[in-house]
């Protein structure tokens, strides 16, 4: 059964469960420095990819998907 489309689905390689959390990105190495990519993650990834990006410096901020979602809506 395929995801709903209107459901986020986590960035992590291979998941296809729900996206609870927002990373924030930047590669300052070729994005301005206030230019944010964003990764979507599930519980299980947060952690994970959040590292992946701290690793690099990349990571900028983790919000909750309704609080990032909350200023687009208003």
């Amino acid at each position: 059964m395929d995801p709903d489309p209107e459901t986020p689905i986590c960035s992590a390689k291979g998941c296809r469960a729900a996206a609870v959390w927002v990373l924030a990105w930047n590669n300052p190495k070729i994005h301005t420095p206030e230019r944010r990519k964003t990764w979507l993650a599930c519980e299980e990834h947060r952690e994970h990819l959040s590292q992946f990006l701290g690793v690099r410096g990349f990571l900028k901020d983790v919000v909750r998907f309704e609080e990032w979602r909350a200023p687009e809506e208003a």
